[in-house]
């Protein structure tokens, strides 16, 4: 699986504009609403909410990828948020995140769900890639930068 196929550029911003852990996450949710991919975005927000009581979902090296099953949504979906300034997403490392991966897949996709997952961890883990994203002035180039990594470029 691509991550392409489940991402819309209207659903990417590389200037994030929330500072806070949950606002961070209702502008992710926004971006889905504006691409047409969210029905509820209370439910989802919930739902992203609830799963990060279980653990934080900030990773390390600047990444972290708040996530949920949510009946807010129909099909696997994404949206890719950049902060330069940086956000306390309690990461693992105690680092503040700066790229954001927000996925929600619906209640019965738990094979697609960590596919794309893994799909993302793989992706963010050469630090150029991870430079590269966090350096991207457009949406347009988070695809493009999406795409050469998935060509193997």
């Amino acid at each position: 699986m691509s991550l392409l196929d489940i991402l819309d550029e209207k659903a990417i911003t590389v200037h994030l504009q929330e500072l806070e852990k949950e606002s961070v996450i209702k502008e992710l949710l926004d971006l889905l609403v504006k691409a047409g991919k969210l029905k509820d975005k209370e439910l989802a927000f919930h739902d992203v909410m609830e799963r990060e009581k279980k653990g934080s979902t900030g990773l390390e090296k600047g990444i972290a990828v708040p996530h949920a099953k949510t009946a807010a949504v129909t099909a696997l979906s994404m949206s890719i948020g950049i902060s330069a300034e940086g956000v306390d997403f309690n990461s693992m490392d105690g680092e503040y995140s700066h790229i954001f991966f927000l996925l929600l897949a619906p209640p019965g996709a738990s094979g697609p769900h960590v596919a794309a997952l893994s799909n993302i961890a793989r992706l963010v883990q050469p630090p150029l890639i991870r430079d590269k994203l966090k350096n991207a002035k457009s949406p347009g180039e988070v695809i493009d930068i999406i795409t050469q990594y998935e060509n193997g470029g």
